[in-house]
């Protein structure tokens, strides 16, 4: 009755349901762990322009780039009112320097609006957030405490034609 067969799938079952268990674990041990720290962020240069579109016919639209100062230590343990897009990424190992103090930083990614909204925006505010890779369990979206706010210019930067 008790054939070669029904004992390995006995042993899996059983090995499976230990696995469950401490992945369980190790998901529950982080899981309800602050990870916000203080962030540091100050903007030295806005720029605007205004740059052809190439969707239709004549259109343009607002093209926003940001240098940035930014100072953190992340630790390892459709149309809505609220608009966000990530202008800068690094991704930090395990083991590797957790200390983020940058200086003069080019935003990686660019603030693009389809039309005019960036021109005399008031209400532009940048934060640090970031995702913490678990072994198991949820990815969660941890924002730092700190943000800055600022306005973008009134007039375009004049772009250079080749």
């Amino acid at each position: 009755m008790n054939t070669v067969l029904s004992r390995a799938n006995s042993l899996f079952a059983f090995s499976l349901s230990v696995m469950a268990a401490l992945t369980f674990g190790c998901f529950i041990t982080t899981a309800f762990k602050d990870r916000r720290v203080p962030v540091d962020i100050h903007v030295s240069k806005v720029m605007l322009k205004n740059v052809d579109d190439f969707t239709g016919p004549r259109e343009r639209s607002d093209l926003g780039f940001i240098t940035f100062d930014l100072s953190a230590d992340i630790l390892f343990t459709t149309c809505t009112s609220l608009n966000q897009v990530v202008l800068w990424d690094k991704i930090v190992l395990r083991g590797e320097n957790t200390k983020l103090n940058l200086r003069d930083m080019k935003s990686k990614y660019f603030f693009f609006d389809d039309g005019n909204g960036l021109r005399a925006n008031k209400n532009i505010t940048l934060m640090l957030s970031w995702n913490v890779v678990p072994n198991a369990g949820i990815l969660p979206l941890v924002a730092g405490s700190g943000h800055v706010s600022l306005p973008f210019p009134d007039a375009y930067e004049a772009t250079k034609s080749y």
